[in-house]
């Protein structure tokens, strides 16, 4: 579920376009009953049940095959496979509500399968908790040969767009791809059920729209993105993340398996089932608008489709007095703000930068989950369950409706947004004659941007090898994000600078330069132009992931020395003779520290922060080098701190506890829960907490306990909880000051201590924090810039002046003494901010290693 503010309905006449009511479906819907559910916004990132997240959980997420990926064979349709039952499992929490659990998809998948020869299904990968990910394809037989033009045509459209444009074959031959996705939130779960009807009534449809439909278009449903969350009733998967934020990331097997639906199939269409808004709520959006969309076709398209979802769904003909349910809304059209598509973290959004023309977050409308799930009686649960389905149902009918009617227009659309990144084209501002038939397009809709030339990344300093892991990963994610990278076979110039050999290169003149583009720009400080957002608003890669990224506003690629690739080249290096150095500030380089402390490898960091290895665990580094793909260096340096194998109990977020198991720590989660329940501490070396621990709820045991432990290790804290904790236990003197808890972005920093050394210079945000009054012994290791530290996202102050950038700039975001460090900035926000990562990890060790000295002292 997405939510939002209720706001008064734009100033706008509210028309309807040539969309007929009669015969509109393809298929009858199921009618049923409702009752009102008021709209909220969705809070903070914080989740509480953090703790709970699986320490396997998160190894196969981290480890999973996640994709069957393009193969070379192309295959004609049905492709029929036979799955196996999994365990019946009465726990499902889908069969209170009368809904398909989990169990049973895979027989009935058998089932449709056996219908004819339309339905196929094939397994797309498994989920965090090791479920299968199913992808149902429903179109008319083809043969290999024609399986193999679909292809062909579908890569024409991509690579050489301006002779797809052109061809009479893609025009008249070429099957619409359309997307639908459902129950990426695991507790919204009637998009499964709907999808599960409308491909068994598709399936064996003899009339005359059905067959023209299947000749023309290929459904591809990815029957439940979240089976862990199906299963348990949560929204997040079974590590804890809500896969609709995680796009831009892709740390979760099922978001980089809908990342490879994206990519192979390349719908024009796509809907993203959801719940639960009252009246049903379909896309596309109130402003933002993402600046880096061709949304004059996006809007075109996804504004005449809602209409004919909109008229579908009212058509059901449930009401308010009858059934509790409210007709249905359009965010564009219906409200001011508060639901915009400005970041490319959820479903529809991140589509469109895959060539998606149409594409909707949809939100059924009566709610069954969370407190509704526990205290309705099961009658009324069903009843809403069935009314769901239903709407469910209609809007993708609808959208089949619509893709029957529209196909040409639709793929057109595709091929000219493809056309213009490839031509490096204009974007074309939406407006009244550019986009006719939508009504209230206004000034507050207008958002596009000025694509560079390219963008250059250094391969990272030759010597040191500095960044250079952060360049390699980040390239790897733009070739997985279907980006095109090249690199640099001598040292050539561009834009008035020499780069050296090993640069990587993206050309902006690419058909996915909106992907680009959103992926390694800075973003816009968006603050005047809305009073609030829906979710984050700031997110560079470019700035975040730890790589030099060079934007290059001018200049020629004629003639550069440049080879496409299709993988970064290999970072792993170790020296033949001598000590090692293993500089700590990329992830994977603190996960090879962390192999060889597990290992046994005596370790010691040096003043800049470094690990040193000794020439004789040469063998070791060397496997961890391969393994995390890590250059360590030759180097005279002793190292003063030995460093041993950490155990960190940690009361953090989903987020935070996959970004600290990806680094290779042994965490143990807990939370006030736990710690009440009685948390054996001998086995911790430091605390970090920031979500999820209350130090005046903790009985007077477990704070005793917490008390002594503080005493003798380290705490890191982040944001209020964090603080607080600090607070509570009298550690570090400093005054907090919380600010604007809506603000998030990305921000500047000026980096000053031994924990953020070599750090990037920006940091993420989100309930920003900083610290003044520092006491005696407290180092400011981290301040945000002064002026407006704010470089893209949102962030206001306060109604009473308070807690805006400008009363952050200069302040400390992070400070360490003794043996604590707290932190103001989000560095391991969601698993994705990773050149941030280390100053957790530089920040573990510290105050962990701190406490042992002052103790073996």
């Amino acid at each position: 579920m997405r939510t939002t503010r209720t706001v008064p309905a734009r100033p706008v006449l509210i028309v309807t376009l040539s969309l007929a009511t009669a015969g509109l479906l393809l298929l009858t819907p199921h009618t049923a009953g409702a009752d009102p559910k008021p709209v909220t916004r969705e809070g903070a990132a914080v989740d509480d049940r953090a703790a709970r997240a699986p320490a396997d959980a998160a190894r196969r997420a981290l480890t999973a095959e996640t994709s069957t990926g393009p193969t070379t064979t192309t295959r004609g349709y049905p492709r029929r496979q036979v799955l196996s039952p999994d365990p019946r499992n009465p726990g499902d929490k889908s069969l209170k509500l009368g809904l398909t659990p989990y169990h049973a998809i895979a027989p009935k998948l058998n089932a449709l399968q056996r219908l004819g020869d339309r339905v196929s299904v094939e397994v797309t990968g498994r989920s965090a908790g090791g479920h299968r990910l199913y992808l149902v394809t429903v179109t008319a037989p083809e043969t290999t040969r024609q399986a193999r033009a679909q292809e062909r045509m579908r890569e024409l459209i991509e690579n050489a767009p301006a002779s797809a444009a052109k061809s009479r074959e893609i025009k008249w031959t070429y099957k619409a791809p359309v997307f639908v996705n459902s129950n990426i939130h695991g507790n919204e779960w009637e998009g499964t059920d709907a999808s599960l009807k409308v491909i068994e009534q598709l399936a064996t449809a003899k009339d005359t729209k059905t067959r023209d439909l299947l000749a023309h278009s290929r459904l591809y449903f990815n029957v439940t993105a979240n089976p862990d969350g199906r299963i348990a009733g949560t929204r997040a998967n079974a590590n804890g993340f809500d896969l609709n934020r995680d796009f831009v990331t892709a740390s979760q097997p099922e978001s980089r398996a809908m990342r490879q639906i994206e990519l192979d199939k390349q719908p024009a269409v796509l809907l993203d089932l959801h719940g639960y808004v009252n009246g049903t709520l379909i896309e596309p959006t109130t402003p933002p608008h993402g600046e880096n969309y061709e949304y004059d076709l996006f809007l075109k398209n996804s504004y005449a489709n809602a209409l004919g979802m909109e008229s579908a769904v009212n058509a059901l003909g449930y009401t308010p007095a009858k059934d509790g349910v409210e007709p249905a809304q359009i965010p564009f059209r219906d409200q001011e703000e508060g639901w915009d598509d400005w970041p490319p973290i959820f479903t529809p959004q991140y589509a469109a930068f895959h060539g998606t023309v149409a594409a909707h977050t949809v939100e059924i409308p009566l709610a069954v989950n969370n407190e509704e799930y526990d205290t309705l009686p099961v009658p009324e649960l069903r009843r809403r369950s069935a009314i769901n389905t239903a709407v469910a149902g209609a809007t993708v009918r609808a959208t089949l409706n619509h893709v029957r009617e529209h196909r040409t227009t639709l793929v057109a659309d595709q091929i000219e947004t493809f056309r213009r990144g490839a031509a490096g084209a204009p974007q074309v501002p939406v407006s009244p004659k550019t986009v006719p038939g939508v009504p209230g397009i206004g000034p507050e809709d207008v958002y596009t941007t000025d694509f560079p030339r390219a963008y250059v990344i250094p391969p990272g300093d030759s010597r040191t090898q500095r960044s250079a892991p952060a360049a390699a990963r980040l390239v790897d994610h733009l070739l997985a994000n279907d980006v095109r990278v090249t690199r640099a076979t001598r040292p050539f110039r561009l834009g008035g600078r020499t780069y050296p050999k090993g640069s990587y290169v993206v050309d902006l003149h690419q058909p996915k330069r909106g992907m680009a583009n959103v992926l390694l720009a800075d973003g816009r400080d968006i603050s005047d132009k809305v009073s609030v957002m829906y979710d984050i608003s700031g997110w560079s890669l470019g700035r975040l992931w730890g790589a030099t990224v060079e934007r290059v506003t001018s200049g020629s690629l004629r003639g550069a020395p440049l080879r496409p690739v299709t993988e970064a080249a290999p970072v792993a290096h170790v020296p033949a003779h001598g000590t090692l150095r293993l500089r700590l500030t990329d992830p994977r380089e603190i996960a090879a520290l962390n192999s060889l402390l597990r290992q046994g490898v005596p370790v010691r960091q040096a003043p800049d922060g470094s690990a040193i290895v000794p020439a004789s665990a040469r063998r070791e580094a060397l496997t961890a080098a391969r393994t995390h793909d890590v250059a360590f260096t030759a180097t005279r340096l002793k190292g003063d701190t030995p460093l041993h194998r950490l155990r960190v109990a940690a009361a953090v977020t989903p987020g935070e506890l996959f970004a600290l198991r990806e680094m290779g720590f042994d965490v143990t989660p807990v939370s006030t829960a736990v710690l009440n329940a009685g948390f054996d501490w001998s086995g911790t070396d430091v605390l970090f907490v920031s979500a999820g621990l209350d130090h005046a709820l903790l009985t007077a045991p477990a704070r005793k306990a917490l008390d002594a432990f503080l005493d003798g290790h380290g705490l890191v804290g982040r944001g209020a909880t964090g603080v607080a904790l600090n607070g509570a236990a009298d550690l570090l003197a400093v005054k907090p000051v919380e600010g604007n808890p809506d603000a998030n972005g990305v921000v500047r920093t000026v980096n000053s201590g031994r924990l953020t050394h070599d750090a990037p210079a920006h940091a993420f945000v989100y309930a920003p924090l900083w610290f003044t009054d520092l006491g005696p012994g407290v180092r400011e290791e981290q301040s945000y810039a002064i002026g407006n530290p704010l470089v893209s996202g949102h962030w206001r102050p306060l109604p009473d002046g308070t807690g805006g950038p400008a009363a952050a700039a200069g302040q400390a975001s992070v400070v360490s003494g003794g043996r604590t460090v707290l932190f103001g900035t989000e560095p391991l926000f969601r698993d994705h901010p990773k050149g941030e990562f280390p100053q957790v990890a530089r920040a573990l060790f510290t105050v962990a290693h701190s406490g042992s000295d002052e103790e073996n002292g």
